[in-house]
């Protein structure tokens, strides 16, 4: 017989351990490279849509109800991603973190629909992407071009004095 406080239904701590162990692998890559979302931000952003996901799940059967709970997860997690995305020195910055919040969020829906099987090879797709790009990309040069390029600033257009203009209108018109 288990202890009360072991029990965590509507949750189980298998699922638990699948957000931990995937956010830890994403999170330390993330993390060991400098980047946003390392570890903590990782196992939170998983357990969170997990939690989220479960909790809707066991609170209707109605698929209905937690579709629209998964949709506006999906919102806020694009919300999310958009803060850690930013411009500097004409460069966009965060771009793959955001790509790797919405995967992060992605791999706790998973969990919190059954699959945890499933979402730590998907965490081995990802982890993959991330760290097997680089090479490739490192490999090839000219598969950089055009992907980490700086913005160019456009010139402002020259402002027009406008009185001119009418002035300018108004003598062609009585000629």
């Amino acid at each position: 017989m288990n202890p009360v406080w072991l029990n965590i239904d509507p949750f189980d701590w298998w699922s638990l351990a699948a957000c931990a162990i995937n956010g830890t692998l994403i999170g330390l890559e993330r993390q060991l490279r400098g980047k946003p979302v390392g570890i903590r931000t990782a196992i939170l952003i998983i357990s969170g849509t997990y939690l989220f996901m479960a909790m809707a799940a066991s609170l209707s059967p109605n698929t209905l109800d937690q579709a629209r709970v998964l949709g506006q997860i999906i919102t806020g997690v694009g919300f999310l991603g958009a803060g850690v995305m930013m411009t500097m020195d004409g460069k966009i910055h965060g771009v793959t973190s955001a790509a790797v919040i919405w995967v992060l969020a992605a791999l706790g829906l998973m969990i919190g629909l059954g699959h945890q099987t499933q979402s730590i090879i998907f965490t081995a797709l990802a982890l993959a992407v991330l760290l097997g790009v680089d090479k490739v990309e490192k490999s090839f040069q000219s598969l950089r071009r055009g992907v980490h390029q700086t913005m160019q600033k456009r010139r402002r257009p020259k402002t027009v004095n406008m009185n001119r203009v009418i002035v300018k209108e108004e003598q062609s018109s009585e000629d």
